[in-house]
């Protein structure tokens, strides 16, 4: 927890420097102790109103992989984003469920919570998800372990 509290902290500092929300992936607590924007919670973790509990009014965003149901629950909790993948092929993590435009398309007859597409996302097929109206996304492998451009040119791309 040490580790991840001095990490946290430099990372904190970096996304307020260039103004971007700090989320915790999966962990409330250190969320709390790291005093940052948020947390992320995936659908093996603790439920939103513990999570809420620990956290208070910051913002909570939930997995919802690629079902209306879990996002219908999520809205029901009041999570302040839903996020859905993987749309792509991705070496981030084993994707064990796969996600369509059309769950975008769904999601957004149901709800104006912020939607999140994950999984894969590169300067080739960003525009897609966009166009089909996700809010966000969650963008990693693409930035940080590109074979061709570094961080910044991979960002840029995507501009």
């Amino acid at each position: 927890m040490r580790q991840k509290i001095l990490i946290g902290k430099k990372i904190k500092k970096i996304c307020k420097r260039n103004k971007v929300k700090f989320l915790i992936n999966d962990d409330p607590l250190l969320a709390k102790v790291l005093d940052a924007d948020g947390c992320h919670l995936g659908q093996n973790d603790m439920k939103i109103n513990k999570a809420r509990s620990i956290i208070g009014n910051k913002i909570i965003g939930v997995t919802c992989h690629n079902s209306i149901k879990l996002a219908k629950m999520a809205i029901r909790s009041k999570a302040d984003y839903i996020a859905f993948g993987a749309f792509n092929v991705t070496k981030t993590k084993k994707v064990k469920y796969k996600a369509s435009t059309k769950i975008l398309n769904e999601a957004n007859k149901i709800t104006n919570t912020p939607i999140i597409a994950i999984g894969g996302v590169n300067s080739n097929n960003y525009k897609k998800l966009l166009l089909n109206k996700a809010n966000f996304l969650a963008i990693s492998s693409y930035i940080w372990n590109n074979k061709k451009y570094k961080p910044r040119q991979a960002i840029e791309k995507l501009r």
